[in-house]
């Protein structure tokens, strides 16, 4: 049996989820990948580009900062080093450090860059074989493993790149966001007790899953009635 980080507790669905005020916020676009780049670096929009990288396979376990985890996802997409490498890279005039990541539903987070480069952080566009439902990031998402699921952006619409951090996140919920979140350190918040965290987190699983599954079900009778 496979161990869990720390206060996790594996799931058995894989939700639509995220903070509750996203319920009813959805992609604009999910049939065709494209996404623009920006900040300390020359404006420029991404699309077919993608395709000329090698595609790559991976599974990997995706865990929430509200303590439920789903293991074995098989995602399928581009490696964010090598698109970094490729794409990023060849337009650079100096070091950049500092990523923010934004998504067409309004959501944005951000990560060092040195965090993103890691092997195993992907710019996914499938799911178990097939393309990516609007529920899972359609049409394209990052894919952290080791970071909470909210630096696992969905729906990706933007990216900037700095050469310092940038604030992204203000307001009364910005403690809730660290600024690496990673999962094996129990980063939940950017500062205060993990274990509160735990505690405080998991009592609105439940009824968020509630929210976004109605919400969904609602946009998608509405999209239909539409057609």
């Amino acid at each position: 049996m496979k161990s869990l980080p720390p206060g996790q507790k594996e799931s058995d669905v894989f939700p639509r989820f995220g903070l509750p005020q996203y319920a009813n916020r959805f992609p604009t676009e999910v049939d065709r990948i494209s996404f623009s780049i920006g900040g300390d670096v020359e404006e420029f929009e991404v699309s077919a580009e993608l395709s000329a990288l090698p595609r790559v396979q991976q599974v990997s376990d995706f865990h929430c900062v509200t303590t439920w985890s789903k293991l074995d996802l098989q995602w399928s997409g581009y490696s964010f080093k090598d698109f970094y490498t490729s794409l990023i890279l060849p337009k650079l005039t100096g070091k950049v450090t500092f990523v923010v990541l934004k998504a067409q539903d309004g959501y944005k987070t951000s990560l060092p860059l040195s965090d993103l480069m890691q092997q195993n952080v992907l710019l996914a566009d499938q799911l178990d074989g097939v393309p990516l439902t609007m529920e899972h990031g359609a049409p394209i998402r990052i894919i952290a493993p080791d970071h909470y699921g909210y630096k696992n952006l969905k729906h990706l619409k933007r990216l900037e790149f700095y050469t310092e951090e940038k604030k992204v996140k203000q307001g009364y919920l910005s403690f809730m966001d660290h600024p690496r979140a990673r999962v094996a350190k129990e980063e939940r918040a950017s500062s205060g007790p993990a274990v509160f965290f735990r505690w405080l987190y998991s009592f609105g699983v439940k009824g968020t899953i509630r929210d976004f599954e109605k919400a969904t079900a609602a946009y998608k009778n509405e999209l239909k009635s539409k057609e």
